[in-house]
């Protein structure tokens, strides 16, 4: 398998942040009492402030894992102190970053043992920085290795501000190549027809790489209800939109089935691989709701074997 790409540059103001410096509370962690810091950047990538991109910081030290002085921790505390954000100090004060992150998925299970995959912009080098670039549409861009299993077609909704637009379903890989199942839509009209045109589906998928935008706006719709008399109820509703828009795609596919690129083996083993850690991530997530004396409605998960035959795959 080769080394697969996910890069996403984010830059822009800091719109808003929710960092704090903790300390490790396990005793039988290595890492017990030493300061870490996490939480999320919100960074507006647009001059209007509408396009307003998370970035999530789960675990960051003072001290890389060789000793050496982590420059992560170090902006990052910087923001905390300074605190100089949109919201804050306003947007001609506000501190200008770049960050250089992955796509990653946030792997839970609800109170009804249904999993959620979110995705979500994990880490990455943070800069502060003077002056950010013109072009709005290079501020907030992604960049991954997609097998892609499906395209759908979702028709325009006025009513619901959807445009038309192609939905392409699959998955990417992280930096340990671990397979991420997610989707990303299209709504150039070129685009839309290429990708329904790629035919791939969960038994011939099609493994190519893809680029576009990151989108994370707040749509807001009213709607006038008449009355008998007087004047009409006026009511408005907010729809916070976090996609990532297909704007572009390799020209030629990736052979998938070089061993080179990436096998039908490999594939099934990295679908595999994830059942496992969601089998993990079923019992921690068990094990707390017996520590807060809530009944499991399912004690036990069953993780499936890969086939063992070409088969499909289902993600």
């Amino acid at each position: 398998m080769k080394k697969m790409n996910n890069a996403e540059h984010i830059e822009g103001r800091i719109y808003q942040t929710n960092l704090t410096i903790r300390k490790v509370q396990d005793p039988a962690s290595k890492n017990y009492n030493k300061e870490y810091i996490a939480g999320n950047i919100e960074v507006a990538v647009d001059e209007d402030g509408l396009n307003v991109i998370p970035v999530h910081y789960t675990f960051v030290t003072e001290t890389t894992g060789k000793g050496k002085p982590n420059r992560n921790f170090a902006t990052l505390k910087k923001i905390i102190e300074e605190n100089k954000t949109w919201v804050t100090v306003g947007k001609d004060e506000a501190i200008k970053v770049k960050i250089d992150t992955a796509l990653a998925l946030n792997d839970f299970y609800d109170q009804n043992d249904t999993l959620v995959s979110v995705k979500r912009n994990e880490g990455g080098f943070v800069t502060i920085v003077t002056d950010i670039t013109d072009k709005e549409n290079e501020r907030n861009t992604f960049n991954v290795d997609m097998i892609i299993t499906g395209a759908t077609r979702i028709e325009e909704d006025p009513e619901r501000n959807i445009v038309e637009q192609v939905r392409i379903k699959g998955g990417i890989f992280d930096y340990r190549n671990s397979l991420l199942p997610l989707d990303f839509i299209v709504k150039n009209p070129e685009g839309m027809d290429y990708f329904e045109s790629l035919e791939a589906s969960s038994s011939d998928p099609v493994f190519t790489r893809v680029w576009g935008n990151i989108v994370c706006e707040t749509q807001t719709r009213t709607v006038e209800e008449e009355s008998a008399f007087g004047e009409p109820a006026v009511r408005t509703y907010e729809r916070k939109t976090k996609e990532w828009v297909v704007t572009g795609t390799a020209k030629v596919p990736y052979d998938f089935g070089d061993e080179s690129i990436l096998t039908a083996d490999e594939l099934k083993k990295a679908a595999q691989d994830r059942e496992v850690m969601l089998a993990g991530v079923k019992q921690e997530n068990d094990k707390y709701k017996k520590s807060k004396n809530v009944t499991s409605t399912q004690a036990t998960t069953t993780v499936t074997p890969a086939a063992k035959t070409t088969g499909t795959f289902n993600f």
